[in-house]
């Protein structure tokens, strides 16, 4: 049974959203799941997981939100070597680049996603949460 650990930083509850139906998706294909706001965890508890899903909506100018999140992913990023990745977030006010950005950085470290990453627009709509679930339960089989 694979252990999937999902971290994720939301504000307004859109990124929380993906985050639970990512859960559900790992769950419903066998996974134990470890679901995580990013300041309750340390990079160091989440690199002991061989399968991550992370998730950050967008902030400020097209990047991951700096005060929690980016410095947790400074940190876990170089622990990310051979382990199974998945990301996701939602944006609302810019033009969503922030992801690609964000998978480059992963795939500048030698790090591949298991799965495209997974964005919303806003509140997550329902065809949104249901590719959350598959990103989990990909993740969970990856």
């Amino acid at each position: 049974m694979a252990k999937v650990a999902i971290v994720y930083w939301t504000g307004s509850g859109n990124t929380e959203a993906m985050a639970h139906a990512v859960e559900e998706g790992a769950q419903n294909a066998g996974a134990e799941v470890a679901l995580n706001f990013v300041s309750d965890v340390t990079a160091d508890e989440i690199a002991s997981f061989d399968h991550i899903a992370l998730g950050c909506p967008a902030s400020g100018n097209e990047q991951l939100e700096e005060y929690e999140f980016e410095p947790f992913f400074e940190e876990l990023l170089p622990q990310l070597q051979n382990k199974k990745v998945a990301i996701f977030g939602s944006y609302s006010w810019n033009q969503g680049d922030w992801m690609q950005i964000w998978k480059q950085r992963l795939n500048d470290e030698g790090i591949e996603t298991i799965a495209e990453p997974v964005v919303a627009y806003g509140y997550p709509e329902d065809d949104i949460l249901e590719e959350c679930k598959k990103l989990g339960e990909t993740l969970a089989n990856a």
